[in-house]
């Protein structure tokens, strides 16, 4: 049995009917964790991936812990904000890196690109996550991906393997 919708609503919730064509959730916007973990030579080698919900949209696919933005918050305040309630990342053990943005007409979704400052375990901490687990890169591509994801992952990846600490 799944977990059941949340109730609670927040200030950015909600659909925006694109000129493109599509609707996508958060008034502000939306934005999401791309958590990088990194063996010792300093190499992208897993990532914190969540598993939808079924009565999320799109629901039953892998993508990051994110969601809408509220008003006035910045994208990475966002990301961490939502990575932390679905996915138990304390946002003082995560190095931002950049930002890879999606635009669209009327709305945009903001990947924050950071890695795991130490060693760390994600879970499912909220009703919108089935599971969340570090993934490695090379088996992103093996689950049934967020269709967003899925067409952004080859670019994510690229950067997150570029982006290798000094």
């Amino acid at each position: 049995m799944s977990a059941p919708r949340p109730t609670h609503r927040r200030p950015g919730d909600g659909w925006v009917e694109c000129a493109c064509g599509r609707r996508h959730w958060g008034l502000h916007g939306a934005a999401g964790l791309l958590l990088v973990r990194r063996d010792a030579a300093g190499r992208a080698t897993h990532v914190v991936l969540q598993h939808r919900a079924p009565w999320s949209d799109q629901g039953g696919t892998w993508g990051l812990p994110g969601g809408a933005r509220e008003p006035q918050e910045t994208a990475v305040d966002a990301a961490l904000r939502e990575a932390h309630e679905e996915a138990g990342v304390d946002p003082a053990a995560v190095v931002v890196r950049g930002e890879h943005v999606l635009t669209h007409p009327d709305w945009s979704y903001t990947t924050v690109l950071a890695d795991a400052a130490g060693p760390f375990e994600p879970a499912a901490t909220d009703a919108e996550s089935l599971a969340v687990l570090w993934v490695a890169l090379d088996d992103v591509p093996d689950r049934p991906l967020l269709p967003a994801f899925g067409d952004a992952w080859p670019v994510l990846r690229a950067r997150i393997e570029d982006a290798a600490p000094a």
